[in-house]
């Protein structure tokens, strides 16, 4: 198996035509605004995301960064306004693995009659104690029938050149062989010298099998230098138990933290980071925020200040920019401090605008970030 790149020794970007490419499912998701779904009628915002997918959205759009997706979909008008929206935020989407509606037989081929689909999802965001909710339709879509040999990893990787390469425990749990095909691509890009990233991102609607979970993510685990997920995804997804904090707050959960994510490093040693975002949920609008990146070989702990009682008006996406503001702050040569905080305050801002994605500029995290930093409140731009 080849050695791991470390966050220290990721490419420099003349060497490489991709600053990041990201392998995942992507949606189309329809927000019903303050409208229960069962109940939406008008008014109906929609939106494209997924979990390792806003990852690339977020290193273009925000941070100017050269991204790219591996994913798949149906060649139908949907999709199409699935592939639009991303290339809107930026996004090199010519790798797409397109399945024509012929039905001619051959393997990247299905009927018009919806067959094979592309995945759609139902988000209302919730209000008070009503929490956030999620109806997903990806059962029969092409991202699930993704296998091994679908994509150039050879092009992507060895001649053109890619710094960092994420992926994520939605699209290794999706498909009968997506997980084979997130290792595979993992190890060639690791190969090829390029910083690997994963979240574990575990989902409970995509597989109630939690053991097929953590025997998936422990292969993948091995070829990682950048783990992403939190005390729950660390026990559902990878069967590392935390041990609950007798008081509530980020300090005390933090300390508990720290224990799982020390065994963590410890069986895995190629992991040269570990981190996560911290959401204290007080209700579906009222949320407090903090972060924290681990570096593994310096046994150093990096924390954002905690945002405390932020009201927020969709909660969706914010682990994802979490992970491509700590990714773009390294891909920019910023130090794991920086890091940090760019992850917090990405993550932050995405919860405070509609949609999976971000729809801030880089000027604004770090606008947030000294902000945050100097205990200052909001004034207007005029």
């Amino acid at each position: 198996m080849a050695e791991v790149v470390r966050y220290q020794d990721i490419k420099p970007a003349e060497r490489c035509r991709y600053d990041g490419v990201s392998m995942g499912e992507v949606m189309l998701r329809f927000d019903p605004r303050d409208v229960p779904v069962a109940r939406m009628r008008d008014s109906i915002r929609v939106f494209q995301g997924g979990g390792e997918t806003n990852v690339a959205c977020g290193l273009a759009y925000t941070f100017g960064l050269r991204s790219a997706v591996l994913t798949a979909l149906v060649e139908d008008p949907v999709g199409e306004n699935i592939r639009n929206q991303m290339r809107e935020a930026g996004v090199d989407t010519g790798w797409i693995r397109w399945w024509n509606t012929k039905n001619d037989g051959s393997r990247y081929s299905t009927d018009q009659k919806g067959g094979l689909h592309n995945g759609v999802n139902f988000t209302y965001n919730g209000a008070g104690v009503i929490p956030s909710a999620t109806a997903y339709y990806r059962a029969h879509t092409p991202a699930t029938l993704l296998q091994p040999g679908d994509f150039d990893l050879e092009e992507i990787f060895g001649r053109l050149g890619v710094r960092i390469f994420n992926t994520g425990g939605i699209f290794t749990l999706i498909g009968p062989r997506t997980a084979e095909l997130a290792i595979e691509t993992a190890r060639k890009a690791a190969e090829s010298g390029t910083f690997v990233s994963a979240d574990l991102n575990y989902r409970s609607k995509v597989e109630p099998d939690k053991a097929r979970a953590r025997g998936i993510n422990q292969q993948l685990a091995p070829h990682l230098g950048f783990l992403v997920g939190n005390d729950s995804d660390l026990s559902d997804a990878l069967g590392y138990e935390t041990q609950k904090p007798k008081e509530k707050g980020f300090e005390p959960w933090l300390e508990a933290y720290k224990a799982t994510i020390r065994k963590v490093a410890a069986d895995f040693p190629n992991l040269s980071l570990i981190g996560t975002q911290w959401r204290g949920a007080h209700n579906a609008d009222l949320v407090s925020w903090g972060a924290v990146l681990y570096d593994t070989r310096a046994d150093t702990w990096y924390t954002a200040p905690v945002r405390e009682n932020v009201p927020i008006r969709d909660r969706t996406g914010g682990g994802d920019s979490f992970a491509s503001g700590v990714l773009a702050a390294l891909l920019k040569g910023k130090d794991l401090a920086a890091a940090v905080n760019w992850g917090a305050a990405h993550g932050m801002l995405v919860q405070e605008t509609p949609g999976d994605i971000t729809m801030v500029n880089q000027a604004a995290v770090e606008a947030e970030v000294k902000r945050v930093a100097a205990g200052g409140g909001v004034k207007a731009v005029r």
